[in-house]
């Protein structure tokens, strides 16, 4: 028998399960993510592991200089 789910349920339920996603994703090490990242890929293991250090190394900077008041965001 089919039950329909609420809109707010499914909704958290989404958000359950991508959060978990995403929480598998960041506990991989840059070599294990980049080594499945690879699969199906033009792109070797060592290629997308040098991109996802360079990435990882320009992250914080980039979080710096994103605004944070809404305002400012739009202009």
């Amino acid at each position: 028998m089919n039950t329909i789910t609420p809109r707010p349920q499914a909704l958290a339920n989404a958000r359950r399960v991508l959060d978990q996603a995403r929480a598998r994703r960041d506990a991989l090490s840059i070599r294990a993510a980049a080594e499945q990242a690879a699969i199906g890929s033009d792109r070797t293991p060592d290629e997308i592991e040098l991109i996802l250090r360079r990435l990882h190394r320009i992250a914080p900077a980039a979080q710096d200089t994103t605004p944070t008041a809404p305002a400012a965001r739009a202009a």
